[in-house]
This record gives structure tokens, C-alpha cells and sequence, in this order.
């Protein structure tokens, strides 16, 4: 699945007992549409990513940056305490496309750029430029 948002906070990189480590992030997903009636509707959507391939990338994953990522989505059921049976959804992600704002130019009609870099599949973690 291939979607794109906002990160919700800051990721966070874990160690497993496998001497291997992850990052855990959790990407806004917003959607707009019309009812019937023509009144604006919107809602937000909350996937929680994990990534194993370089924990080096969380440094770039904070709050508020918009991510384009490529993974496997699935839908995990939870008892909350209070609001009973639940649902999340959860990817592991295989491309990270991060999406961050680059210096203004100096000619102002050019406006802002946007810089991306691309972390996942068909690359090696020691040619990743983070």
C-alpha cells in the first residue's frame, strides 16, 4: 500500500533481542470530501509505521514531516478499557519517502522547494546518505 501523510510526533528507535533495531512512528493520513448535501467533511486516519531497514532515518522523522511510504498494511483488534473493542492499523514499511522544506531561494517568486529522500528496498544500508 502506498500512502502519504503526516508524522503524529517524533519517531522512536527501538532494539529488539535480536541485536537489531527499528523505528516506530505514527503517520496522519487526512481525508476531504463532500456529503450529499455539499457540506466539507474531513477525518484523519492513524496508521502506526515500523521500519527495520536504517535507524539512522529518525533523526529526519519528526513531528509535523510529511512521508510518502510504500509497506504492507494490516488490522490489528485491541480491548481498550474504556471504549471497548478497537482497531489499528499498522505497516511495515519498506520505502520511506520523506518530503522536508528546503531553504527559500533568493529570488522570491521561486518560492519554497521541496528536497526529498528516498530510504528502502534495493538498498543497502550503508549507501543510504543518512
Amino acid at each position: 500500500m502506498l500512502f502519504t501523510g503526516r508524522l503524529t510526533g517524533n519517531a522512536e528507535v527501538k532494539s529488539v533481542a535480536t541485536n537489531k533495531s527499528l523505528i516506530n512512528f505514527t503517520v496522519a493520513i487526512n481525508q476531504k470530501w463532500k456529503n450529499k448535501a455539499g457540506e466539507k467533511k474531513e477525518k484523519a486516519v492513524f496508521v502506526d509505521c515500523t521500519y527495520w531497514r536504517n535507524t539512522g532515518l529518525a533523526e529526519y522523522l519528526s513531528k509535523g514531516a510529511v512521508v510518502e511510504i510504500l509497506g504492507w498494511v494490516e488490522a490489528q483488534a485491541y480491548q481498550s478499557q474504556t471504549k471497548g473493542l478497537q482497531s489499528r492499523l499498522i505497516c511495515t514499511c519498506d520505502t520511506i519517502k520523506l518530503f522536508s522544506p528546503m531553504a527559500k531561494s533568493a529570488d522570491p517568486a521561486e518560492g519554497k522547494e521541496k528536497k526529498t529522500v528516498t530510504a528502502g528496498a534495493g538498498q543497502d544500508d550503508d549507501d543510504l546518505p543518512f
